[in-house]
């Protein structure tokens, strides 16, 4: 019996394109959000290599829309100059208007931050940005979650000894 077309996808897993490791230590996360991004050919191929950083990137409203601002996608090398993209352009977010209003007002009212924490690939192969309502951590609180995560790696280094 052949494989059912449906349940087999040229993606089995979600492909990581593009992380951004320093949002979760300079951040508290409140909110957690997939939302699409409008790329263009040269794009889509550049994070299919993995060569993207969302490093400085943060999003925000532009002409009444979700914006993904500051993202550093280089250019693709194999393809022309004339078909090459800018790399840090200003790339549309796709969500619903009540998501968008939900998440723009939170920012507006609460002084929440709207961080882009990974760019992935779906299962059918569509780009999506994970994107975070957050809200920025002071020096304390930084520290804090650094002598956690050491304390959290020496209590699994005794109890692998121990054990």
């Amino acid at each position: 019996m052949a494989a059912d077309p449906k349940k087999t996808t040229r993606f089995k897993a979600q492909k990581q394109a593009a992380q951004n490791r320093r949002a979760t230590f300079d951040y508290v996360i409140e909110e957690k959000l997939e939302t699409g991004i409008v790329l263009t050919g040269t794009e889509v191929k550049t994070l299919r290599q993995g060569r993207a950083s969302l490093a400085d990137a943060f999003a925000g409203e532009m002409k009444g829309a979700l914006y993904l601002f500051n993202a550093y996608i280089p250019e693709y090398g194999q393809a022309g100059a004339h078909l090459q993209h800018e790399p840090r352009r200003p790339r549309a977010l796709l969500v619903h208007r009540r998501e968008r209003d939900k998440l723009l007002g939170a920012v507006r009212r609460d002084g929440m931050t709207l961080v882009p924490l990974s760019i992935q690939f779906n299962k059918r192969g569509l780009a999506k940005v994970i994107l975070a309502l957050a809200k920025g951590k002071n020096k304390a609180d930084k520290r804090a979650s650094v002598r956690d995560r050491e304390w959290s790696r020496e209590k699994n280094r005794l109890m692998r000894d121990k054990g």
